[in-house]
């Protein structure tokens, strides 16, 4: 083994890993698995030029750069589908500015080749144990079972990516609180990004906690009782109290794998207060609304996302169909009142 200096960054995709657990490093036989840690430095610059830290601070990298990275997959149309490896190479692609890594399979023309990392070899403790995010859990409920009456659920759900679901949330949040109640967030689905939950914590929410918190680096492929788990432990741990509200982000869009697995589960559908869709455009607002029903029997009690910092396109889908919009960006709390009360 081989010990690691200070000064290397500690990523968000980290996040239930202390710093002082991180003693050395080595090269073994192993198969990587999603949570485990490895050590590298940047090599090529690619897409991602920075790192997010566990406080949500972003680095700058260079080349040389040397930081903790995680191993996991990554699901994201605008950018990577990434996979975890079978074997751990000397060089890794940076999926995520939150430090996880693994084998870019495809990607959206839109971006650059991703940034390499040289892999040095896996994390160890101060035993020789390899370290993984999984192992740690910062997510400890008081009890396994839920009480009848829960925090009502502002579920905010989107087309695909940057559809505007975080900016919705954080209107939501930003609404409840001023009006006086108490509200938590989280961020049930993704790829570790710490600034959506601090937009959440930004708009009033407190505390925030996302699938990190229970040492997930993504939750891209997991096993459909792991993603259940993910949702029903954080409501364990959130949402006990009926006087206050729970604003949750599910990630990307309808038809994504552990969304779709979400809506089909009554767990979560029984426990929805509110259901609140964003879109990037009017068509693809009123494609999903299609897709709400026909798929999963839901019908949203609100619209927002992008598509609804535009007058024109409130007027295209106000020709469609009656259900409120709400422009997330420039906030109407009456309105906002009517919809999540």
């Amino acid at each position: 083994m081989k010990k690691i200096r200070d000064g290397f960054i500690l990523p968000s995709a980290a996040f239930t890993i202390a710093r002082a657990k991180i003693r050395h490093y080595e090269r073994i036989d192993k198969a990587p698995e999603v949570g485990d840690l490895v050590y590298g430095r940047v090599g090529y610059i690619g897409q991602h030029s920075a790192l997010e830290n566990k406080e949500g601070r972003i680095h700058a990298i260079n080349d040389g750069t040397r930081a903790i990275f995680v191993v996991g997959n990554r699901y994201a149309p605008d950018y990577y589908e990434g996979l975890v490896p079978d074997d751990l190479p000397k060089q890794l692609d940076l999926l995520a500015q939150s430090g996880i890594v693994g084998v870019v399979k495809c990607k959206s023309s839109t971006v650059k080749d991703p940034t390499q990392v040289k892999i040095e070899g896996y994390v160890c403790d101060a035993g020789g144990k390899t370290l993984n995010t999984r192992d740690c859990n910062r997510i400890v409920p008081k009890t396994k079972t839920k009480r009848p009456n829960r925090a009502k659920l502002v579920l905010n759900i989107g087309t695909s990516m940057n559809s505007g679901k975080s900016t919705t949330a954080a209107a939501c949040c930003w609404a409840l609180t001023t009006m006086g109640h108490k509200v938590r967030g989280s961020k049930v689905t993704g790829t570790a990004s710490l600034k959506d939950i601090l937009l959440m914590e930004d708009n009033g929410a407190s505390p925030v906690a996302d699938f990190t918190y229970l040492g997930y680096p993504s939750t891209y492929l997991l096993e459909p009782t792991e993603v259940l788990n993910i949702f029903n432990s954080l409501d364990l741990k959130y949402a006990n109290s009926p006087r206050n509200y729970w604003v949750v982000e599910i990630a990307d869009g309808l038809l994504q794998r552990e969304t779709a697995l979400l809506l089909e589960s009554e767990e979560v559908r029984t426990r929805i207060h509110k259901l609140v869709f964003s879109a990037h455009d009017a068509f693809g607002a009123i494609g999903g609304l299609d897709v709400l029903k026909s798929r999963f029997n839901l019908a949203p009690d609100a619209i927002s996302g992008v598509c609804s910092s535009s007058p024109l396109g409130i007027r295209e889908l106000q020709a469609y169909t009656d259900l409120p919009i709400f422009n997330s960006l420039q906030r109407d709390l009456n309105q906002l009142a009517s919809i999540l009360l």
